[in-house]
């Protein structure tokens, strides 16, 4: 229940979103399906979703405050100029998923992502150009929602072929769900028409 001028509204979300970890519940109610393709965010999110691959996305959740850290702000004009010391640091921040194979692909994301714009392109428009407004789902319960779909493979081979790294189907279904472009709110979600 949540108060609402004088009276209290029952709250009913995703079931997932249901967590006792506020971190979980305040990313489902304020972050998951909602657009936002600021370039700052576009670039954490490729961050933390590629290094939810193999592991849960609390584990990710509970961690993001470390990888802001690690990850300059999730500057990626900053990450990009990252050398192999800055490597090495980030390979024995505990704070972190220390996986080489991740942070190698962070890195060089942002390099991938600062080189798009000196050709003149943004990553917002090469996302909006496959995806020019929401795509809303209408799912009735979680089994509904696939891990991957058409259009997330697609995105996906396009970006390997910019360059980028860790980047499946998978993946990037997942990151168009929590930058907005998919939304996958339940029917019943309080959440889905993007809150209370």
């Amino acid at each position: 229940m949540v108060k609402k001028g004088m009276s209290e509204i029952e709250v009913i979300r995703c079931s997932w979103g249901n967590s006792k970890n506020s971190l979980y519940q305040k990313y489902h109610d304020q972050e998951w399906g909602k657009l936002n393709l600021d370039s700052t965010y576009l670039y954490e999110m490729l961050v933390l979703e590629s290094f939810q691959s193999g592991l849960s996305w609390e584990t990710i959740l509970n961690k993001r405050e470390n990888f802001r850290k690690a990850f300059a702000n999730f500057d990626y004009h900053k990450v990009a100029k990252f050398n192999k010391d800055d490597f090495e640091r980030l390979m024995q921040d505990e704070g972190i998923v220390r996986n080489r194979l991740k942070i190698n692909a962070a890195i060089n994301n942002a390099k991938i992502l600062v080189k798009l714009e000196k050709e003149n392109r943004t990553f917002e428009e090469f996302l909006t150009e496959l995806i020019p407004k929401p795509i809303i789902h209408h799912p009735q319960k979680m089994e509904d929602i696939p891990a991957s779909d058409d259009l997330s493979t697609q995105i996906s081979k396009e970006m390997k072929k910019m360059g980028f790294k860790f980047v499946g189907p998978v993946t990037i279904y997942s990151f168009l769900q929590a930058v907005g472009l998919i939304n996958d709110h339940l029917d019943t979600c309080s959440f889905k028409n993007g809150g209370l």
